[in-house]
């Protein structure tokens, strides 16, 4: 069935305003709406925005909206997920001809995917399948979409602390899916990487991630990178050195060693600089330091440079498997500008203020980073950020995704009624400082 939202608030944070529509109401136990690795939960084309979440009986609703509009058009699919497993997201992303593709319901398990019928249409397809190998044991499903709109589509095939990272790429005219790697990075049997990406507006596909050699988190480790500028067939070091694929642990160009049990987290995120140079931002702790802070790791002249904000004052660990409960949240990356006029806006949830949804401002690598300012008075419980990053890249707008969501230790379930989504959007300014 066909329905509509329209609830829009205005408000202001410091001057600058924020626009919040509620879209509808969503599955709220766990943090499966709201994980940091939906890629994406909202995204657009040149016309219509879409979204994707679980209602509370665990169907697939889609959305959409004009860009310009307040209405939520909601069609609730014939689709259900194992929703009480926060590692089973739900990935969407549009494509250059306007057909909509959704992943989800995937934590070492068969690849569930759709495509809708007709172009900007929230009318999914049957199942089916993408090249029809390496699809048993799927687990973080995320699209990614050239700026010439190639779609590219990649997964974890394997367990954690034992996969390898398989890239798909999708032929819009045929309207099919081609393998282009199914072990780019190889965990050699005895790790697997959990990674990040980003596609900056030249094109280039920035990688980076962490290794992770048991299904402990605490045996995370270290921060490698790579790029691609040929729309992910060949892979670089920053320096241009090509890789040999696939990569392994002992080949791969590191942006910084970071040493197991040291609360450093995966999945994060990435994003590049006008010039192209990356910046990755994840949270762990010194050596000399028990609390995990906020960090952004980057390239300047040729050289890795490690920028820490170190505002935090609360201790916690990290060990174990699974959903983990976490008093902070992974958080997002957005950079504008480049050299000098460089500005980074973080966005993250953190105990310490409310569990609120925040945002730190830093324009320029060497100033103080003192601006930090909650987006709205209210928590949002275990929410990680989420936003559309095709209407980021194409008109430098912020679309977040953001839901009151619960998550207890080891894939619990919190008793915790459906809550509001809600998109919060507003328009970056860093550069005008």
């Amino acid at each position: 069935m066909l329905c509509c939202a329209c609830l829009l608030f205005l408000f202001q944070v410091r001057g600058q305003k924020i626009k919040e529509t509620i879209v509808g109401s969503g599955w709220a136990k766990n943090t499966v709406n709201t994980a940091v690795f939906r890629k994406n939960s909202l995204t657009s084309n040149r016309k219509y925005q879409y979204v994707a979440y679980y209602d509370d009986d665990g169907y697939v609703v889609l959305g959409r909206r004009l860009l310009s509009g307040k209405v939520w058009q909601l069609r609730r699919t014939a689709y259900t997920g194992h929703a009480k497993d926060a590692h089973n997201v739900i990935s969407i992303m549009v494509d250059q001809a306007g057909y909509l593709h959704v992943c989800w319901d995937q934590h070492d398990s068969r690849l569930r995917y759709a495509r809708s019928l007709h172009p900007n249409s929230l009318v999914l397809g049957y199942e089916q399948v993408m090249v029809g190998r390496d699809e048993t044991l799927v687990t973080y499903p995320e699209f990614l979409k050239l700026p010439n709109g190639q779609l590219l589509f990649l997964y974890r095939d394997g367990g954690s602390g034992n996969g390898n990272l398989v890239v798909n790429s999708y032929d819009s005219k045929q309207q099919k899916w081609k393998r282009i790697h199914s072990n780019l990075i190889d965990g050699e049997g005895k790790r697997n990487a959990y990674w990040q990406s980003y596609v900056d507006n030249r094109g280039t596909i920035h990688l980076s991630w962490v290794w992770r050699e048991s299904p402990d988190v605490a045996s995370n480790h270290d921060m490698a990178y790579a790029c691609s500028k040929d729309g992910g067939l060949t892979w670089e070091r920053s320096n241009g050195i090509r890789y040999d694929l696939p990569m392994k642990a002992s080949t791969v160009e590191y942006a910084a060693r970071i040493p197991q049990h040291h609360e450093l987290i995966n999945q994060t995120s990435i994003a590049a600089d006008e010039r192209g140079n990356p910046f990755i931002a994840s949270y762990w702790r010194d050596p000399e330091s028990q609390i995990p802070q906020y960090k952004v790791i980057y390239l300047q002249d040729g050289e890795w440079k490690v920028r820490s904000f170190d505002f935090r004052k609360t201790p916690f660990s990290l060990s174990g498997g699974g959903t983990k409960e976490i008093p902070i949240a992974r958080p997002q990356l957005l950079v504008r500008g480049r050299g000098d006029r460089v500005a980074l806006t973080l966005i993250f949830r953190d105990q310490e203020r409310g569990f609120r949804p925040s945002i730190l401002t830093l324009w320029g690598m060497q100033r103080e980073a003192n601006d930090i300012v909650d987006l709205r008075d209210e928590s949002v419980g275990a929410w990680e950020p989420t936003y559309d990053t095709e209407l980021w890249r194409n008109k430098r707008k912020i679309a977040l995704f953001v839901q009151a969501t619960v998550q207890k230790d080891g894939e619990g379930l919190a008793e915790t009624a459906p809550t509001a989504v809600k998109v919060l959007e507003w328009c970056d300014k860093s550069a005008k400082k």
